[in-house]
């Protein structure tokens, strides 16, 4: 029996791949993708999540809009998107609540191009990538502050101040 108003967790298993050309120089990691973007089957689907808006800031661009913006915002950037997690248990888009990981092989990305640093969208990735990729691959990730709208004392200025680090780490001209 159910009881109205709570969510079930569910497991899941990452319904995209990365994003990322022959000229990534810089790798960002999420956690894994939230409701919306799971139905969007893409990044950073949900409206309220800040991440667009920093990038766009930081690279002096116009906000994307449709999923083919977005995807040339990153790649003539230099820049790769992917997920710490392949599969796990989740209750909606909570990062508190995924439990039983399986992490993803970023060796795919790191073998296609020159990665030179490699980033986490907030504290859940980082921790994930620290305990169980950072062992395999040999390369540290530098946690920035969360995108997400969970995250709300961070305000988009304050996002886009900390995140402006990437710009030029491994920018392709």
């Amino acid at each position: 029996m159910h009881c109205r108003g709570i969510k079930e967790m569910s497991y899941l298993q990452h319904p995209f791949g990365p994003l990322y050309s022959d000229r990534s120089r810089v790798l960002i990691l999420g956690s894994f993708p939230s409701v919306k973007s799971r139905e969007q089957n893409f990044f950073y689907g949900h409206p309220q999540n800040r991440f667009w808006k920093v990038i766009a800031a930081i690279f002096c661009q116009p906000v994307p809009e449709s999923i083919e913006e977005k995807k040339q915002l990153i790649l003539i950037n230099g820049m790769a998107l992917w997920d710490s997690i392949a599969s796990c248990e989740i209750t909606g888009s909570s990062d508190a609540s995924i439990r039983n990981v399986r992490v993803n092989d970023i060796g795919l990305i790191l073998d296609n191009c020159s990665i030179e640093r490699i980033y986490c969208n907030g504290r859940k990735s980082h921790e994930l990538y620290c305990k169980y990729i950072e062992p395999e691959t040999g390369r540290a990730a530098t946690c920035l502050p969360s995108t997400s709208p969970a995250n709300a004392q961070w305000t988009l200025d304050r996002l886009v101040e900390a995140w402006t680090v990437i710009k030029g780490a491994g920018q392709v001209y």
